[in-house]
């Protein structure tokens, strides 16, 4: 049985989207259960609409819900012990969930999960991570904006992070890593990218299969399993790609409806156009993972639609049921004790790192 605590007041729509999604998954996953977190008064009429959602879940009401414009630090103040996403994350910190989705506040969740679950022994900050459609399928980058900035140590962390999850997710047991770069050449790019590769050239891991830098455009082309950066440039990567696929689907709808003959074309080749629309739909590949945590937490995208918030929860169950975080710990573990001067520096007080 698989235990998932949901923050039902996060996101752009609440309960009227969240309610639906677990009933969703409820319908194909038999062995899971939901604890959900939020206002009575918004949560109880949503689940009357779903009885059999009843039979799998456990509602605990909760005074207090995060806004989607609070700062880390007001929602740490305000909201510690006592909000829908506290007590979502909380749960999984307490044993009582295996894994806690949310579609509310990005920082205020990364601050509330760092305070409570804390990181991993040798990891010195978490990365959120997000799969992204390909041209082969699906590739694991991170980190897409938990962390500006990162030395080569954390560079390798997010590695072994990064292919700790395709292991757990895709089911490949030596995941192609690549680090990303302004050009393939090992004379090119920032000192910490160039150490972070010799590194993982040398450490020779058996779980990861370690390709050397990619570009942007490798990116789209899934020419690695996972590829590797710091949040900066990958928030920025993410936020170019959503925008590309709002920008093609615009030029699109306006060449179709453009002429009769067009809009005749259209209809022959629908089908076509369905399968693209498919692969172009950010909802599909909803959910980023906060890795590097004592637990496992599933961001969803604050406007995501209930088929969305449903793939983000799907998401955090095809994790705890691959193990994620035990595949993850051994890498770990076999990484620091081959290179026992890798070690990151001391972690600083997380409170202080969750107002930054």
């Amino acid at each position: 049985m698989i235990r998932i605590s949901i923050d039902a007041m996060g996101g752009d729509h609440g309960p009227s989207v969240v309610i639906p999604a677990l009933m969703t998954v409820a319908t194909r996953r038999p062995d899971i259960r939901f604890v959900i977190y939020g206002r009575e008064e918004a949560v109880r009429p949503e689940l009357a609409k779903f009885p059999k959602l009843a039979e799998v879940s456990e509602f605990i009401h909760c005074e207090i819900a995060v806004r989607m414009d609070d700062k880390p630090s007001q929602a740490l103040r305000h909201g510690r012990w006592k909000s829908s996403m506290w007590k979502a994350v909380e749960a999984v910190k307490a044993g009582t969930a295996d894994a806690c989705i949310s579609a509310g506040n990005t920082g205020a969740l990364m601050a509330m999960s760092r305070f409570c679950l804390r990181t991993m022994a040798t990891i010195d900050r978490p990365a959120i991570a997000a799969l992204w459609p390909t041209l082969r399928g699906e590739s694991v980058v991170l980190d897409v904006g938990a962390t500006i900035g990162a030395d080569a140590h954390q560079l390798v962390d997010f590695a072994i992070l990064g292919t700790g999850m395709a292991r757990s997710v895709f089911g490949i047991e030596r995941p192609s890593v690549g680090l990303l770069n302004v050009g393939v050449e090992e004379i090119k790019g920032q000192e910490e990218v160039k150490e972070a590769g010799r590194m993982l050239r040398e450490a020779n891991m058996a779980s990861m299969n370690y390709h050397g830098f990619v570009e942007g455009d490798d990116i789209g082309k899934g020419t690695v399993d996972v590829v590797v950066t710091e949040g900066f440039a990958g928030n920025i990567a993410l936020k170019t790609a959503e925008g590309t696929v709002r920008q093609i689907a615009g030029y699109l709808r306006a060449a179709m409806n453009r002429t009769l003959m067009a809009r005749i074309g259209y209809m022959f080749a629908k089908g076509a156009f369905d399968r693209l629309r498919e692969k172009m739909d950010v909802g599909r590949s909803n959910g980023g993972v906060f890795l590097g945590l004592n637990g496992i937490v599933v961001k969803s995208h604050g406007g995501a639609d209930s088929d969305g918030f449903a793939a983000a929860i799907e998401l955090g169950y095809d994790m705890v049921r691959n193990n994620l975080l035990d595949r993850i710990e051994a890498d770990l573990d076999l990484f620091h004790a081959r290179n026992p001067h890798a070690q990151t520096s001391r972690k600083s007080d997380v409170v202080a790192d969750a107002e930054e």
